[in-house]
């Protein structure tokens, strides 16, 4: 309650924000609060309610996954502005991954690194990625791949168990894939309860001509 004389702390604890007691006036825990949103929701649609549960790949292969995926459409991120986005992944362990994502944006090829990690060895799909040595991993769930096609991936964090945010991405081992499989896809984020009614192509043509 306002004004009750304690003190919160804000934290992320498994991709959840969560206020606890701690030496921080209310200013403060409003302000680490607004932090963790805006960069969050800046783009995105918010849900009410905690994040879906959908279900991941079964079995899932790290080692397979690896290799070069190309973003043939994606829930609209405020992070992602340029076009012929593609991420590489690398085993570096039989846990952790080197990643690397590119876009073109204003006819300039640009890179950034990151690392992966597979959170919970019982649980291979979800995995955890982050871009900075400062942010926590964010969740990068494997929902259905065939490794040498197409992949889904879903992300999503709830913000004080109200609400959630989330992305999606449809991912390809070529530049274009088949309308039957972007179909497909779709009805897997459906019957995960995943709104991509929002989703978006990303551009992907004449890539190679302009790097």
């Amino acid at each position: 309650m306002i004004g009750d004389g304690n003190s919160w702390k804000v934290t992320l604890r498994e991709n959840v924000i969560v206020v606890t007691k701690a030496r921080l006036d209310m200013k403060v825990v409003f302000a680490a609060v607004f932090a963790f949103i805006l960069p969050l929701i800046a783009a995105q649609v918010p849900h009410w309610g905690p994040c879906p549960e959908p279900e991941v790949q079964p079995a899932f292969d790290l080692k397979q996954f690896m290799g070069r995926w190309f973003e043939i459409a994606k829930l609209p991120a405020q992070f992602e502005k340029g076009r012929c986005i593609e991420t590489n992944f690398t085993l570096k362990t039989d846990k952790l991954i080197r990643v690397v994502s590119s876009e073109i944006l204003k006819a300039k090829l640009k890179k950034i690194e990151g690392a992966g990690v597979i959170e919970d060895m019982k649980n291979p799909a979800k995995l955890g990625i982050s871009y900075s040595y400062v942010l926590p991993y964010s969740p990068y769930w494997i929902l259905s791949t065939d490794y040498v096609n197409s992949a889904l991936v879903y992300s999503c964090t709830d913000i004080l168990r109200l609400f959630h945010v989330d992305f999606a991405w449809i991912l390809g081992r070529t530049r274009t894939l088949p309308e039957a499989t972007m179909e497909k896809a779709m009805e897997v984020f459906a019957k995960n309860d995943i709104d991509v009614s929002r989703m978006i192509p990303s551009k992907q043509k004449d890539c190679d001509k302009t790097v």
